[in-house]
C-alpha cells in the first residue's frame, strides 16, 4: 500500500465557490483520486485555505506552508508520493511576488520534502509539483478582488514555466493543472466540481504511469 500526501491550499481543501463551504469528499479531487486509485493507495488530504509556500501573511501568519510541512511529513510517514499544489495565494497583492519568486518558494518546499524525508523515513518520495490553475480575469469582480488583481492574473500565467524548471532541477514530476482545468466562473480562483473531477483523473493517470 502506498501513501500519497496532497499538500495544498483551498483547492486541495475543496473550497466551494458557490457556498463558501467545503465540497463533500466525493467531489473533492483528493477524494476522487482515492476512489480511482483504490485500496492499494491511501490518499491524505492536507489542504488549508489561504496557504502559501514561504510567504507570511501579515493577518494570518500561520498559513505559511513551509512552517507546517515538516510536522505534516513526520505525522504521515512513510510517504511514497507528495502532490504539492501551492502558489496561488503567493500572488496576492499583499506580497507583490512575481511568478519567479513564487516558484522559488515552491522550490524551497520541494527541497524540504526531499531532505526531511531522507532523514526521517530513509527514502525520498516521488514529488509531483503541480503548477496551479490560472487565476481568471473575473477575480477582479469577485469576492476575492481585495486579494487579487490583474497583476496576479498575469503572473499566474507564467507559473508553469518556472515550476517546470524547478521540477527539472529537483527531478520531480511536473504537472501543469492549467492544461486540463480552469478556475470556476463564480470567483475565478476555485475549482468547480467538474474541475475537481478532471484534476483527479489526470493526476491518477500520472501516478499510475510514472516510473
Amino acid at each position: 500500500m502506498k501513501t500519497i500526501l496532497c499538500y495544498g491550499d483551498s483547492n486541495t481543501y475543496g473550497f466551494d465557490p458557490v457556498t463558501g463551504l467545503r465540497y463533500p469528499k466525493a467531489i473533492r479531487w483528493t477524494g476522487r483520486l482515492q476512489m480511482i486509485l483504490g485500496e492499494e493507495y491511501v490518499v491524505i488530504e492536507e489542504g488549508c485555505n489561504g496557504r502559501t509556500t514561504v510567504f507570511e501573511d501579515p493577518a494570518e501568519g500561520w498559513k505559511r506552508g513551509l512552517d507546517y510541512l515538516k510536522p505534516c511529513l513526520n505525522t504521515h510517514k512513510p510517504v511514497d508520493v507528495v502532490i504539492l499544489m501551492l502558489g496561488t495565494n503567493d500572488l496576492k497583492e499583499v506580497f507583490g511576488a512575481s511568478a519567479q519568486m513564487v516558484a522559488g518558494g515552491a522550490e524551497t518546499l520541494v527541497e524540504t520534502i526531499l531532505e526531511f524525508t531522507e532523514e526521517k523515513q530513509g527514502f525520498v518520495p516521488r514529488v509531483i509539483l503541480v503548477s496551479p490553475p490560472l487565476i481568471g480575469e473575473g477575480v477582479c469582480d469577485s469576492a476575492f478582488s481585495h486579494s487579487f488583481g490583474m497583476r496576479a492574473v498575469k503572473e499566474s500565467q507564467k507559473l508553469a514555466k518556472y515550476y517546470r524548471e524547478v521540477a527539472e532541477r529537483k527531478e520531480c514530476v511536473f504537472f501543469d493543472a492549467a492544461e486540463f482545468i480552469e478556475a470556476s466562473k463564480e470567483d475565478a480562483v476555485h475549482l468547480s466540481p467538474e474541475g475537481h473531477k478532471v484534476l483527479a483523473e489526470k493526476l491518477a493517470d500520472r501516478i499510475l504511469t510514472m516510473g
